[in-house]
């Protein structure tokens, strides 16, 4: 599904991301895990066409999306959910949906879109600003998958939620990925979640992938030594 091939991403002089190499199958989650400053964010942001590439490819389901914009590559069947949320939050929650609509859906949100959030139907007229932390982060899910991705970006989505509801994130997006086919990577500090959520996790030390482990095998003292170092 995902092919990141000989990838270098730099800020000036700095060189963040470096020669990195990552295959991600389709209908697979994968966790790229790592502290602050390693590289994630950036990884994320530039995958989805928001910082440029030095060089390298990101190829999705072999078509070449490296010199496309960030509109170009949705279009082409990703989808992007940010650090930090970063809802519309004097919108309502239906009109923030809307935005991620395609155009062909002429503003109209499918049913299996609120019956995947039946709390953001219950909630479809109330400003964005005025929900929860975890609500926001439905939203923003809900909002990148109007758009009928084949790959959902994910950039640190336990940010700022609380501990009792990240559990229930990780459920969520494994319920998606099995019933819409979806294929996830996600950027992450928080083990407690990786281990719920991934099939493969991936660590990232200095842009570069220093370890990675499947499901059955993910040993937690490994990465969590990683985390801690």
């Amino acid at each position: 599904m995902l092919h990141i091939e000989n990838y270098h991403v730099a800020y000036g002089q700095s060189r963040i991301i470096e020669n990195l190499n990552i295959q991600v199958q389709e209908n697979e989650i994968v966790a790229l895990i790592g502290r602050n400053g390693m590289g994630k964010t950036t990884l994320m942001k530039s995958l989805i066409g928001m910082i440029p590439a030095q060089s390298g490819r990101v190829l999705l389901q072999g078509q070449d999306l490296s010199t496309r914009k960030s509109y170009q590559r949705v279009r082409a069947g990703m989808g992007f959910v940010p650090q930090g949320r970063m809802v519309f939050s004097t919108m309502t929650v239906e009109d923030n949906i809307k935005t991620g609509l395609p155009p062909k859906e002429k503003g109209r949100i499918p049913a299996s879109l609120y019956a995947t959030f039946p709390v953001l139907e219950e909630m479809k007229g109330r400003l964005a600003g005025n929900l929860s932390g975890g609500q926001q982060q439905q939203l923003v899910i809900a909002r990148a998958l109007a758009g009928n991705p084949q790959l959902l970006l994910l950039d640190e989505p336990t940010e700022g939620i609380q501990p009792s509801i990240i559990k229930d994130m990780a459920r969520m997006l494994r319920n998606i990925r099995d019933q819409q086919g979806l294929t996830i990577v996600v950027s992450e500090q928080v083990l407690s979640f990786v281990m719920d959520v991934a099939d493969r996790i991936l660590v990232i030390e200095k842009g570069a992938i220093v370890h990675q482990e499947n499901r059955q095998t993910i040993d937690q003292h490994t990465i969590a030594a990683y985390l801690s170092v």
